[in-house]
């Protein structure tokens, strides 16, 4: 489904503030997959995200995506294939116009093109229903502008927005992060089932280390650039967050330093897995 070939990206290359952001990383995932994505700080995260997505070309390196070679494919392209839901609930959508303007915007631009957005009668129902499937009244707020709605309402809706066509990838950027724990629990819920009942291949950024354990079928952890975790089955089912920071020390030699992690996991419980 995604293959990531060796692809390096420096940024302020030939600068004395050269950064080595991702190191010659490979990653595969298989059609299906639910991904965690882990690390501190720095450690190449949203970068990846960013290269998978088209943000910038790789210095080197493939990305083939269902087959297709995607590596030098323009980010608007790449999002007709590529789902990606930001840490911002404004991030993708418009504030000033509805629910359901924003709603057929972006299935406009799925199924047909970017400047035949117009509400039909049909497409009005199919997104009341698929509102109504969210459980949080929205289907009763259509008509409602974006930028009124609460964070975790606006996040579902981006969700529906993301996978009301359905995606080759979906790539969640710590998309629960800026809302409270019992919003952002539902928020996860929601995307669990969206992403079960699609079979939607999803990438997640999390920095909960207990979330991302319990959540997907895998998890992989960043350092450097690199991957130096990726754990899955039995070993993962297994590992506890301790356990997780031993095995990170080992391989990275060094701490897990990011504070903002570790506070996370104190204070949530483990979510249910999909």
């Amino acid at each position: 489904m995604l293959d990531v070939q060796n692809i390096t990206k420096i940024f302020l290359k030939g600068t004395p503030n050269a950064h080595t952001a991702l190191d010659d990383l490979s990653l595969h995932l298989d059609d299906g997959d639910f991904v965690t994505v882990i690390g501190s700080n720095g450690a190449g995260k949203s970068t990846l995200f960013n290269a998978i997505a088209g943000t910038f070309f790789c210095d080197s390196g493939r990305i083939v995506l269902d087959g297709e070679n995607i590596t030098y494919q323009k980010e608007h392209l790449r999002a007709k294939s590529v789902g990606r839901i930001f840490q911002d609930p404004m991030k993708g959508t418009a504030p000033e116009l509805t629910v359901a303007e924003n709603l057929s915007l972006a299935y406009a631009k799925a199924t047909r093109n970017l400047f035949s957005f117009a509400l039909r009668k049909k497409d009005t129902e199919f997104f009341r229903t698929r509102l109504a499937a969210l459980d949080m009244g929205l289907e009763d707020r259509m008509h409602t502008k974006m930028g009124q709605l609460s964070g975790g309402q606006r996040q579902a809706v981006t969700l529906l927005m993301s996978t009301m066509v359905t995606p080759k990838l979906l790539l969640l950027d710590e998309h629960t992060a800026a809302l409270d724990p019992v919003t952002a629990q539902k928020v996860l819920d929601i995307t669990k089932t969206v992403v079960s009942e699609n079979r939607i291949t999803t990438m997640m950024i999390t920095h909960n280390i207990s979330q991302a354990l319990h959540t997907g079928n895998r998890t992989i952890m960043l350092s450097g650039g690199k991957i130096v975790l990726d754990l899955q089955g039995e070993a993962r089912e297994k590992l506890t967050i301790h356990a997780l920071m031993e095995l990170y020390r080992e391989k990275s030699g060094k701490l897990l330093d990011n504070d903002r992690m570790l506070l996370s996991d104190m204070e949530s419980p483990p979510t249910s897995e999909i």
